[in-house]
């Protein structure tokens, strides 16, 4: 109820203009700080000489965006762009044979930057994990597959595997683990879909085609390997009503989501503010809480970019992979909340959904959630951080079920069928905003640290109450409501969509 229910003009007005003047005074807040902490030495390692003519310094304490535009840039130009090139040739030339070409230039490409060891190493997971689909067993390739993750992951496994790698460079690392957990992913993606097949087992070499596909293979998105499959085999290569202008589109928005964060990280350090506890303790509640929303928001744009970059290839190759994570910004129920949605995808196929089925009963929708971050935890690599997170993550996602069927109880079902669309939407926007909130302080547990989550969760619940946490409940509750004014215009499009379909 509540979902196509239209508030007044002048109400979601009212709530525009109070959402503006929060994050302005907020934003004005953390620009204060980061100017004023600019040569701090307890910031030294963080902020580096930026723009001298404009007397800013940038934030880099992000090391993985730093590599990717400075050391690294090169590296994925040339290599990104080899792809395309050869990619179009093959598509021009032997489109029945493109897989194969892609998997050849892939596999060249990992033996080039990584090393014969580490293609040996990949190659030989490849190969027991398609032993293990054989066996055409379920639960073997479970067992099988998030062993050969853990083997990465949970050490000292992962630090002998590593250690066959000669040479040293920057990425080395996050190319190693990034490549290797991304092939356990797909491989298992491999004998799952294997393993449910009617008619025989899929041949090796369709899993090497899946899993070196290289814009996928070091960064993801993972793709489900029946999906990647059956649109790599496509022989007829036809592209849609402006698809090219839209590929063009998205590629342009990439570049500019880079420059924007380079321009963003010369003028507010959130990254770096949070290192320094004593510093961000004396910032004012709203700069406390704009500086715990900025982060989840950079991460966000952080994989927008990072798989809009391959998806734009894949889609130059004729595929449709998993679009890019839905903005924190838009978000207000944990069942949405992911920044892969690619790992998002296959742990609702093969984990959440396979043992939740609908999602209404709450004892498989916890068992279902136990399993999925279960994984998540092992994919991420455990730790007491990542425990931590998983454990809170796990409860919301639970919680919404039970405060859902609570009030789905007589009494309540009653109470609400009494009221106007209106009046249950700004009851429901009023849970949403809690629920925003506690997403925000979940997620940054991972982002930042434990002590920073602790320390924004005190200033906003303890130190602040009533008036700040009553004042930023309201301002996220005028967020949310405009959040679901956008649902339910898209909500109708979608029907009209719908309706003209029938029609024709």
């Amino acid at each position: 109820m509540g979902v196509k229910a239209m508030l007044p003009s002048y109400e979601l007005g009212f709530y525009a203009l109070v959402v503006t003047c929060a994050v302005l005074y907020s934003g004005s807040g953390i620009f204060e700080a980061s100017r004023d902490s600019m040569n701090r030495k307890a910031f030294r390692d963080g902020i580096k000489p930026g723009w001298h003519y404009f007397g800013r310094k940038m934030d880099v304490a992000d090391f993985e965006w730093v590599m990717w535009f400075t050391s690294f840039r090169n590296i994925i130009i040339f290599a990104l762009s080899g792809h395309v090139l050869f990619a179009k040739i093959c598509s021009m030339t032997v489109p029945q044979h493109r897989a194969v070409m892609y998997m050849i230039y892939g596999a060249l490409a990992v033996l080039g930057s990584m090393g014969l060891v580490y293609l040996m190493i990949i190659l030989s997971h490849c190969l027991l994990l398609y032993s293990v689909a054989l066996a055409k067993q379920k639960w073997l390739c479970y067992v099988a597959g998030l062993c050969c993750l853990a083997s990465f992951k949970v050490e000292p496994f992962g630090s002998w595997q590593s250690g066959f790698v000669t040479g040293a460079f920057d990425l080395q690392d996050v190319l190693f683990y990034g490549g290797c957990t991304f092939t356990i992913m797909r491989c298992m993606s491999f004998a799952l879909e294997s393993s449910q097949r009617e008619e025989g087992i899929y041949s090796i070499f369709d899993l090497l085609k899946y899993n070196f596909y290289l814009p996928f293979f070091f960064f993801g998105p993972v793709m489900t390997f029946d999906q990647f499959h059956a649109q790599v085999s496509t022989r007829e290569l036809r592209r849609k009503d402006d698809e090219m202008k839209s590929i063009r589109v998205n590629a342009l928005l990439h570049v500019g989501a880079i420059v924007a964060v380079d321009i963003f990280f010369h003028f507010f350090y959130i990254l770096t503010l949070p290192s320094d506890l004593k510093f961000v303790n004396r910032l004012s509640d709203w700069s406390l809480a704009g500086l715990a929303y900025s982060n989840l928001v950079y991460d966000w744009v952080k994989a927008a970019v990072m798989f809009g970059v391959t998806n734009t290839i894949a889609r130059l190759d004729h595929l449709d992979p998993p679009q890019p994570p839905k903005c924190i910004t838009m978000l207000y129920i944990f069942a949405e909340t992911h920044f892969d949605r690619g790992i998002n995808d296959w742990l609702c196929k093969y984990v959440y959904d396979h043992i939740g089925e609908n999602h209404d009963n709450v004892l498989k929708e916890l068992v279902a959630s136990t399993a999925t971050f279960a994984v998540t935890t092992l994919w991420l690599g455990p730790c007491e951080l990542v425990y931590i997170w998983s454990l809170a993550n796990c409860f919301g996602l639970n919680f919404e079920l039970w405060v859902q069927k609570f009030f789905q109880l007589g009494p309540f079902a009653k109470l609400e069928a009494k009221l106007s669309g209106a009046m249950s939407r700004r009851i429901r926007a009023a849970f949403g905003a809690v629920n925003f909130w506690a997403i925000v302080l979940y997620n940054i547990l991972a982002l930042n640290s434990l002590e920073f989550a602790l320390l924004v969760t005190k200033r906003l619940l303890v130190v602040g109450f009533p008036v700040s946490t009553l004042s930023i409940w309201f301002i996220t509750y005028c967020g949310v409501q405009l959040i679901k004014e956008r649902e339910r215009i898209l909500a109708i499009q979608e029907e009209d969509k719908g309706d003209k379909a029938k029609v024709e």
